[in-house]
């Protein structure tokens, strides 16, 4: 129950960031300079990460659920720090 509950949260994290993001390319969202770029770059050291999480949480002889929230962990920390640091900024006023 829990990794449904981990998997669903990264969903809908990976989810908002998504909107947010293509909201800011339409001018409707307000997004930093440079947000198109940080979404491509961001993506194969979180990858990395998570990949390492999921096959050291093996290695410990983790079951399958335990390799799962290992590797859900680790891309919820970027998926929630994106969310929070995109929501902080708001729809653009006088577009």
């Amino acid at each position: 129950m829990r990794s449904a509950m981990l998997l669903s949260r990264l969903a809908w994290e990976a989810q908002m960031v998504v909107s947010m993001r293509m909201l800011g390319m339409a001018g409707l969202w307000s997004v930093p300079s440079g947000e198109s770029e940080t979404m491509v770059s961001e993506k194969p050291e979180v990858f990395v990460n998570a990949a390492g999480a999921a096959g050291a949480a093996a290695m410990r002889g983790g079951r399958p659920d335990q390799i799962m929230d290992a590797w859900t962990r680790t891309m919820r920390r970027k998926t929630g720090a994106n969310v929070r640091r995109l929501s902080k900024r708001g729809p653009k006023i006088g577009f």
